[in-house]
């Protein structure tokens, strides 16, 4: 796992100005943690009573009562998109967003790459893809005219290796890593960063509210608590990409990422009981994946 020291945060959030997407568990925890660093807050989403919900729990300098809540879709589309950045922009007498943070994410269950229908396509890279990047294309020249800007993207550790019973949400994270690294080798001399974060699996909530941490596997699970924390070390030090995970996830993105023969062979082997035991509802993140333990 990801473990850097933690250095004057707190003085390094003051007062700036965050705009992000809150659609789970870990965009509930970064919004708690970063108000109570004492962060200017915009919180979005398309519902608006989960916001204010959310909203109403936080604690910090400037929350509740300064937090703003702007409803949006990141598949309604150019014009929305655009309507929504200018009315971020005006937030707080017009200071300006210093950090978008990419939280939105579109997962169907488990299935193999044959089974995955036009309309899971579709959707998938509609939010995890399209949007978002159409977001940033209209959130980018605000930034480069105030001379800074951060994006912090919540990718996936499927945006960094094969993800076998996942492959349309591999794709559209593989395009993301790709979009914003190219995006960030163009921008960076002009004041433009970007943090991409790859999480392995994380026990968080969905639909806000319903705990996975019962779940089968749970214990291969980071907390939410533990990434948003890992997440805020990460941007408010520069990092260009970092990972969070617990093993067997971060050997495998290793092994990928330095030894891809060996990396790309052990996801050849271990692809098909992976998707199999998806299909029964196991734990996919198992050692046993490998070794043949009928338990994974």
């Amino acid at each position: 796992m990801l473990v850097l020291l933690l250095i004057s945060v707190s003085l390094l959030l003051i007062p700036l100005l965050f705009f992000f997407f809150l659609l789970t568990g870990d965009g509930e925890s970064l919004a708690k943690q970063l108000a109570s660093l004492g962060a200017k807050l915009i919180l979005s989403a398309r519902d608006e009573a989960a916001l204010e919900r959310v909203k109403k729990q936080l604690t910090g300098k400037y929350a509740p009562d300064e937090v703003k809540i702007l409803p949006l879709d990141l598949a309604s589309g150019e014009d929305s998109l655009r309507e929504a950045v200018e009315k971020a922009e005006s937030f707080f007498s017009g200071a300006g967003v210093d950090y978008m943070i990419h939280n939105a994410a579109y997962e169907r269950p488990k299935t193999t790459a044959l089974d995955v229908t036009e309309d899971s396509l579709k959707a998938t890279f509609n939010i995890n893809v399209l949007g978002t990047i159409s977001l940033t294309r209209l959130l980018a020249p605000f930034m480069l005219k105030q001379g800074t800007g951060h994006f912090v993207v919540m990718s996936s550790a499927a945006g960094k290796v094969p993800a076998p019973g996942q492959a349309v949400y591999s794709a559209s994270k593989f395009a993301l890593n790709g979009y914003f690294h190219s995006l960030h080798s163009e921008l960076c001399q002009k004041g433009i960063k970007v943090t991409i974060v790859c999480p392995g699996p994380i026990e968080t909530s969905h639909g806000y509210g319903a705990t996975i941490s019962a779940r089968k596997g749970s214990e291969n699970h980071v907390s939410s608590e533990r990434c948003a924390e890992l997440t805020i070390i990460a941007a408010t030090h520069g990092l260009k990409e970092a990972w969070i995970s617990h093993q067997p996830v971060l050997t495998v993105m290793y092994l990928v990422q330095y030894m891809p023969t060996i990396g790309y062979w052990l996801m050849d082997k271990i692809g098909g009981k992976r998707v199999e035991v998806a299909a029964q509802k196991g734990n996919t993140y198992s050692w046993s994946l490998l070794f043949g333990n009928k338990k994974a």
